[in-house]
C-alpha cells in the first residue's frame, strides 16, 4: 500500500490502533532487561512509547509522515522520547547492535525486507514478531478484523521460519487471538508468532 493511504488512514484524529501496546509485544519485552530496541513500520508510536515509558533507548521508523507526528505527541503526553525517521523499509540502515527488534504487523512486499532488517540485532539479541497469518483472509471476510487483503504480504509458518533461520527459536507458532487494537485490528484474528535469538 502507498504512502498516500497510510498518510489519509493515520490523518485521523483517534489513533486508529489504540494508544495500548500490543499485548504480545508486551508480555515478551516485559520479561528483558532495557537496551536498545528497533521498532518497523511503527504508525502511531504506541509499541514505541510503551517501550521507552519502561526504559528502553527506542528506535522506529514509517513510510507516514502523519503516522510519525502522532507518535511524536503520544510520546510527548508520556514525557518520553523516541527516535522516529521518516523511511522506505528497502533502504533503512542501521548498525547492528539492537538488542530487540520488534515486527509488529509489519507487512512488507517483501518477506526479505524483513531479514535485512532482523539482521540490525546484534548477537544474542532478540526478534519479537507479531504478524497476520495467511489464514487471516479468511477471518478478514468472516470477522473484518484487519490485515492485508493480498495473501502475498502475509505469512505462513515455514515464511517466517526461512525470514528468522539465524536465530534460535524460543517460540513459533500460529494462533487465533482476539484483537482490540482500535479499529482496524478488532475482532478474531489469526496470526503467526515468533520469539528468537540472534546465534
Amino acid at each position: 500500500m502507498s504512502v498516500e493511504f497510510w498518510d489519509e488512514r493515520f490523518a485521523a484524529n483517534e489513533y486508529i490502533y489504540g494508544k495500548s501496546p500490543n499485548s504480545y509485544f508486551k508480555s515478551k519485552l516485559d520479561k528483558l532487561n532495557s537496551g536498545k530496541i528497533l521498532l518497523p513500520a511503527e504508525g502511531e508510536g504506541r509499541n514505541a512509547v510503551y517501550a521507552a515509558i519502561n526504559g528502553w533507548d527506542v528506535y522506529c521508523f514509517d513510510q507516514s509522515i502523519s503516522a510519525m507526528e502522532k507518535a511524536e505527541i503520544l510520546a510527548s503526553e508520556n514525557m518520553v522520547n523516541i527516535n522516529y525517521l521518516i523511511a522506505d523499509a528497502d533502504e533503512v540502515y542501521y548498525k547492528h547492535d539492537f538488542d530487540v527488534v520488534a515486527f509488529i504487523f509489519s507487512h512488507f512486499p517483501n518477506h526479505n525486507t524483513l531479514r535485512k532488517i532482523s539482521n540490525f540485532t546484534k548477537e544474542n539479541g532478540h526478534v519479537i514478531f507479531e504478524c497476520f497469518s495467511k489464514k487471516q483472509i479468511k477471518y478478514q471476510l468472516e470477522f473484518n478484523s484487519g490485515g492485508p487483503n493480498n495473501i502475498d504480504l502475509l505469512f505462513s509458518l515455514n515464511d517466517v521460519g526461512k525470514i528468522f533461520r539465524d536465530f534460535e527459536i524460543l517460540e513459533l507458532s500460529e494462533v487465533e487471538v482476539n484483537l482490540n487494537e482500535g479499529n482496524y485490528h478488532n475482532g478474531p484474528a489469526s496470526v503467526i508468532r515468533f520469539n528468537g535469538v540472534k546465534k
